[in-house]
């Protein structure tokens, strides 16, 4: 009777173990580290779901999961230009799912088929330190053209294209505002102001904000967050040619260990309460009930590039695009 008993505790001990098993789901995300734990710590508290995440920037995220498309690690991809999404759908790694909340979205800012989902929208600038702009003696750059100054070379950084959706952005931006061709004529002169590339796309805020750099391109959100609400001398600029933008979107990543408590999290994200966190971080939210943070940049207010993310984000406009960077400016030196 006593072994009985023995037995029957030890069983009720690993049952109970079994059910009280606190749920994980495995994310990537493109977002900074900073703003990635607003929303995943919040989702957590909501659900009782832990998440266990690795941040790296978009183009890293695309490269990952598709180095792990036979086995994947991680469940959802959170953050980043649709534009990167696109391209991970027509390579085959993303997994379909029409979110409720995504309904009422307009069609540009979902995939039709649910392959990926909007969740802000941004747009690329210029982030010019104050003080060495005044002792250049140079106005903030409001022209792409502007970044070819003399006064400015070896004064600029961004990201690589290849690592980073930010970049990529701004390279399909002036593709498709200056022809392909053109555009690759115009980075090989924009390369010789460079004084460096990152791997981050907002990274360059902060260096502009310390002083490393002159200038920065990264997206709005990123240069009033990192740069001027900090209290960095900053100052924000736009081109008047033109900027591109993102649609921030997030995703199933397809045989993802836990697709369940992915779609959770892509529901829960679509939330208005969640949506309002991201005024932490000058985001413009998809939903429109969502409240936007003074200061923050509206798309509707800037002269946009129009950007067709279906051709950009095909795989072999994307790849291409991308070896042909390699080749003519990293390696074409």
């Amino acid at each position: 009777m006593r072994k009985f008993l023995i037995f029957l505790i030890i069983s009720l001990m690993i049952l109970s173990f079994g059910f009280s098993k606190k749920q994980v789901l495995h994310m990537y995300t493109a977002l900074d580290v900073n703003e990635a734990r607003i929303y995943i710590d919040a989702f957590e508290k909501a659900t009782g779901i832990k998440v266990e995440w690795v941040r790296m920037s978009a183009g890293e995220v695309l490269a990952r999961i598709e180095a792990e498309r036979n086995n994947p690690q991680a469940s959802v991809w959170f953050g980043g230009p649709a534009v990167e999404f696109i391209a991970a759908k027509n390579k085959g790694l993303l997994e379909p799912y029409k979110a409720p909340g995504a309904w009422g979205l307009p069609l540009a800012y979902k995939d039709p088929e649910g392959y990926w989902v909007g969740f802000y929208i941004g747009a690329i600038g210029f982030a010019s330190n104050k003080d060495q702009l005044k002792e250049l003696g140079v106005e903030p750059p409001k022209s792409w053209y502007d970044l070819l100054k003399p006064e400015f070379k070896g004064r600029i950084s961004l990201a690589y294209p290849y690592t980073s959706g930010t970049a990529y952005t701004t390279l399909i931006t002036l593709v498709a505002l200056m022809g392909e061709d053109e555009a690759f004529e115009y980075w090989k002169k924009f390369d010789k102001q460079v004084h460096h590339y990152n791997k981050s796309g907002s990274a360059c805020v902060t260096q502009v904000g310390l002083g490393e750099v002159t200038v920065g391109i990264a997206f709005a959100h990123d240069i009033v967050k990192k740069g001027i609400s900090k209290g960095y001398p900053v100052v924000l600029s736009f081109p008047k040619e033109g900027t591109g933008y993102e649609i921030g979107a997030m995703a199933l990543i397809k045989g993802g260990p836990e697709p369940e408590l992915g779609k959770k999290f892509i529901d829960w994200m679509l939330t208005a309460e969640a949506q309002n966190l991201m005024k932490k971080w000058y985001r413009i939210p998809l939903n429109p009930k969502a409240e936007v943070a003074e200061g923050a940049v509206r798309v509707t207010d800037l002269k946009i590039v129009p950007l067709d993310f279906g051709y950009f984000g095909s795989a072999e406009v994307h790849d291409r695009l991308i070896e042909r960077w390699k080749n003519e400016i990293q390696f074409g030196k």
